[in-house]
Formats: structure tokens, C-alpha cells, sequence
């Protein structure tokens, strides 16, 4: 998964707010009172979050599984330590004030969620934080299945469908990148996301020893809505 989608990883992702992660990051630190300076990114994909934070004045180490990724996010900054590693078996030589996994990253571990938090306890200097961020139930159930989402745009052409079965949310997504010479390359692309819902996560956190410090809706410090889209945690090592 994701070899070839990380040729065109970028180009679908070129909309997406990045900054709106690092401000948002940034102002959880504030809010709990934390000066991080080395941060472990979980899932760094193309390491758009990871140079960003870098670029902030944060040490970053970027975790992802697909070295087409971590490829890609290299060539960005070649001072960022890239491990490729799994988010639910890593090792790191020693610990981290911050570990952060974006762009609902988590919604990908479909099994074994409680190896992740429990390798984030290890991992955690006292007092870090784990700052991550999933798609709703409400999105993955209500919003996406249903009639097929259609990108027309130029350079790219999209058509992206998605199944919900029992607790697993499957996306089957066709991409149509235009080439220099006119044509276009055609990329298939299966992913699926595991539906958690917050106690369920919220549980796994705590059975790990760590605390939930908040659950938020996107971008803020208010309690998610029946029509959040995107949730984000905060879980500290105590």
C-alpha cells in the first residue's frame, strides 16, 4: 500500500491545511503548558507536517511504513531523522518530550491500537504529550459512503468511493494524473479505516497508563459535536 500513491501523495494533498495543524499544535503546548523540543512524528507520510514543525525550530523524528513515503519526505530535508517503522511495533534509541500523529493517521491502525499507546507511554518523556487526530463516526459512517466523491481539476482527475463494513470503513479511490505530454497515468488505491469511537480510544489510552488530557473538536478547544468530522485527543504521560 501507498507505493505508487506516494508519487501523487503531494499532488492530492496540495489543499490541505497543514498550518492549521502546526498553529494548532503549537497553541496545545501553550494551553497545557509544555516546551517540547524533540518530537516524534507517527505516520509522517510525505513528512509535510514533520518539516513544517522542523521549520518551527522543533527536533523532529518522522515514523512512517512505506519508504516511497519517507522517499519523498527525504528529499524536503535531509537533517529530519525518517525511521521506517510500524506505528504499532517501533523502537527509538531513547525518549521524546511530544509525539504527534496527524491527518487522521490513527483511523489506519485497524488492529492493535493498544500497542500504539502503549509503545507512546514507553517512548514519552514524564509530562510529554500525545497529540493525535481521527475522522469522526459521523464522517466514516454517514458522510462518505453513499453516492461517489468526483475531482475534476487539470492536472488530476479522482473518483473515490467508500463501503462501511461492521466497524471498518474501505475506500476504493482511481486517480487520473495528467502528464507532460497531454495523457494521463492512471493509480488505484484500497485503504481502510478503522470507525473508533472517543470512549473507545479514550479506554485503550487509559488501560496503557496514560491520561486524556482533552478530546476536542478540530482546531479547537471545544468539546466535539454529533456532526464533528475530525477529532482531536490529547493524552499525556503522567
Amino acid at each position: 500500500m501507498y507505493d505508487d500513491f506516494a508519487n501523487i501523495y503531494d499532488l492530492v494533498m496540495r489543499d490541505t491545511p497543514y498550518a492549521d495543524w502546526i498553529s494548532y499544535y503549537k497553541a496545545i503546548f501553550a494551553r497545557f503548558h509544555r516546551t517540547p523540543e524533540l518530537v516524534l512524528e507517527l505516520g509522517c507520510g510525505t513528512g509535510n507536517i514533520t518539516t513544517r514543525m522542523a521549520a518551527e525550530g522543533y527536533d523532529m523524528i518522522g515514523l512512517d511504513n512505506s519508504l516511497a513515503m519517507l522517499s519523498h519526505a527525504k528529499e524536503k530535508n535531509q537533517d529530519i531523522l525518517y525511521l521506517l517503522m510500524d506505528m504499532t511495533d517501533f523502537e527509538l534509541y531513547g525518549t521524546v518530550d511530544a509525539i504527534i500523529s496527524g491527518l487522521d493517521c490513527m483511523n489506519y491502525v485497524t488492529e492493535d491500537i493498544d500497542k500504539v499507546f502503549s509503545l507512546v507511554k514507553n517512548y514519552l518523556n514524564p509530562g510529554g504529550l500525545f497529540i493525535f487526530d481521527i475522522q469522526s463516526p459521523y464522517k466514516l459512517k454517514e458522510l462518505l459512503p453513499g453516492e461517489p466523491i468526483i475531482c475534476d481539476e487539470d492536472d488530476i482527475v479522482y473518483i473515490w468511493e467508500s463501503e462501511v463494513e461492521q466497524s471498518l470503513c474501505h475506500f476504493y479511490i482511481t486517480f487520473f494524473t495528467k502528464n507532460e505530454n497531454g495523457t494521463y497515468s492512471r493509480c488505484d488505491e484500497e485503504q481502510t479505516q478503522r470507525i473508533y469511537e472517543i470512549d473507545e480510544l479514550s479506554a485503550a489510552a487509559e488501560a496503557a497508563g496514560l491520561t486524556v488530557r482533552g478530546v476536542f473538536d478540530a482546531f479547537s478547544f471545544t468539546k466535539p459535536k454529533a456532526e464533528s468530522e475530525r477529532i482531536f485527543f490529547v493524552v499525556s504521560k503522567e
